[in-house]
C-alpha cells in the first residue's frame, strides 16, 4: 500500500484503519480510528491537510484532495462512495457521500446530509445538517428524518467490519510482494 511522505509531511494512520494495498495516502493525510480506505481510492495531502475521522470509510476509487488555502475535512462515521471526489472543502459527521457525487472547494457538507449520487456539489455551497441534497448542481431537496439516516448508521458498521475482514484476509497472504503484482 503506497503510503508516501511528501515535503516532510508523512500520513498520520491510526493503527487500527484499513489501507487497501491498491489505494495511494500521500503527504499530510491524517486517518482516525476504525477508517477504511478502500482499493484504487487515492487520497493526496500535498497542497494542504486533509483530515479523516474516525469510523470513515473511503470507498474504491474515490479522490479526496485540496485546493491551496482549502484543506479538506471529513468527520466521523462518513460514508463516501465509490468514485465520488471530494476536493477542498469540509463534510460533517456521519454523512453518507453518494456514489460518483463531486464536492467543490469551499463547500460545507452539515453533519447527517445524504448527497446522491452523481450530485455537483459547487464551490462555496454550504448545506445544513440533516438535509438530502442531490442534483448537477445539488439543490437541497428535504429535511431528512432518522429513518433515513438509519441506513447511513447500518453502512458504517459494515465498513468497519469489511475492513477489518479485509486486513485479516490481506495479513493471511504475507508480505510478499509479488502476490500484488
Amino acid at each position: 500500500m503506497p503510503i508516501i511522505p511528501f515535503e516532510g509531511r508523512t500520513p498520520r494512520i491510526h493503527p487500527s484503519a484499513f489501507i487497501a494495498p491498491t489505494a495511494l495516502v500521500l503527504g499530510d493525510v491524517e486517518i482516525g480510528e476504525d477508517s477504511s480506505v478502500w482499493y484504487g481510492a487515492v487520497l493526496r495531502g500535498d497542497l494542504e491537510p486533509i483530515r479523516i475521522g474516525a469510523r470513515t470509510s473511503i470507498q474504491d476509487n474515490a479522490v479526496i484532495h485540496t485546493g491551496r488555502g482549502e484543506p479538506t475535512v471529513i468527520g466521523d462515521e462518513v460514508t463516501v462512495g465509490h468514485a465520488a471526489i471530494i476536493h477542498g472543502c469540509a463534510v460533517g459527521a456521519r454523512c453518507l457521500v453518494g456514489m460518483g457525487a463531486c464536492l467543490l472547494n469551499r463547500a460545507v457538507i452539515g453533519e447527517e446530509c445524504i448527497i446522491g449520487a452523481k450530485a455537483l456539489v459547487t464551490e462555496d455551497k454550504v448545506f445544513a445538517p440533516r438535509t438530502l441534497v442531490a442534483g448537477a448542481p445539488a439543490r437541497a431537496v428535504r429535511a431528512l428524518t432518522g429513518e433515513d439516516l438509519a441506513p447511513s448508521r447500518i453502512f458504517v458498521q459494515r465498513y468497519v467490519e469489511n475492513g477489518r475482514r479485509h486486513r485479516a484476509a490481506l495479513d493471511a497472504l504475507g508480505p510478499d510482494p509479488a502476490i500484488w503484482g
